[in-house]
């Protein structure tokens, strides 16, 4: 039985992540800041802040995701919260690349997770691919110093995976809940101009490119949105087709979601098409490709 040790593994993609590879077969193992045991999975303690995992606790895994990071849109960006976005990724690279250094037998694999942030926010209909040059914004910045010490860990002769996150679709948390908890309400409408694309991805889709990256030891980095990026107009209008509701009012001001916002409002307001080609090319087939079945599938709870 092949052993998968997740950093992050207690978090929305990480519970669902582990859930699939267990049911195929693989021993699982968690990163986890607290000394809490539970019955699910075992749980190793570190500490990124002060540097502390203990190699024998991983000695003998054979692949490592990282996952870990500290939520994006959950506080505002204070140059002290950005910080902790950028330590959280980056930190957790390098304390998994000096613990996995002394490792007697070393990892086959070590897939980290990013996200299409890299390419920065803009509105545009280019098309990222990804072979291109990061954004200039923060998020972009930090995306690239994320992979710059993943790719460090590659310096121990070890291949590695980056992949590119899009905006997860999940009926269990994340960005889904909020979005529809207006249109269930009768208050929901576009954002801003409407016109910023939405690289979205099921959360099922998600954790079986980790799993298909995992089983085929694909490295280099891959984009991990769904075939047809829409815009956020066109996804509002969806989902509240989905849900049987009406969209009654205007796009909400920019203006607005930026004075409640501040900074973060980017992440609302921005948005590109990104190019999932590379990973369709590696004979991965997405299970909801389109935005409709997609929906389908995750609002019979909402």
């Amino acid at each position: 039985m092949k052993k998968v040790l997740i950093g992050g593994g207690s978090g929305l993609v990480g519970s669902k992540l582990t859930d699939i590879l267990m049911d195929r077969g693989y021993e699982v193992l968690h990163l986890s800041r607290s000394e809490e045991k539970n019955n699910w999975v075992r749980s190793i303690h570190w500490d990124v802040e002060k540097g502390e995992l203990d190699p024998k606790e991983i000695e003998g895994v054979d692949y490592i995701i990282n996952l870990a990071g500290a939520g994006i849109a959950d506080e505002k960006w204070t140059e002290e919260r950005l910080e902790v976005i950028k330590s959280s990724r980056v930190d957790s690279n390098l304390l998994l690349k000096e613990t996995i250094k002394s490792l007697e037998k070393k990892p086959e694999l070590f897939i980290s997770a990013s996200a299409i942030g890299y390419y920065g926010f803009e509105t545009t209909d280019e098309i990222y691919t990804e072979e291109d040059e990061e954004g200039n914004d923060i998020l972009a910045q930090i995306c690239k110093e994320w992979e710059e010490s993943a790719d460090k860990v590659g310096e121990l002769g070890i291949a590695v995976t980056k992949i590119r996150i899009g905006l997860v679709l999940s009926d269990e948390g994340g960005a889904l809940p909020r979005i529809e908890e207006p249109i269930r309400w009768g208050v929901g409408a576009a954002l801003g101009s409407g016109k910023q694309y939405m690289a979205w991805i099921h959360i099922d889709d998600l954790c079986n490119i980790f799993y298909h990256v995992l089983e085929n030891n694909l490295s280099g980095t891959f984009n991990a949105v769904s075939p047809k990026a829409v815009t956020n107009k066109e996804f509002t209008q969806k989902l509240a087709e989905v849900m049987g509701k009406r969209l009654v009012l205007p796009n909400i001001p920019g203006f607005l979601i930026k004075l409640f916002m501040g900074k973060r409002a980017d992440l609302l307001l921005e948005g590109s098409r990104v190019s999932s080609e590379k990973i369709r090319k590696t004979d991965f087939k997405f299970q909801y490709g389109k935005l409709d079945k997609a929906l389908k599938d995750l609002c019979i709870d909402l």
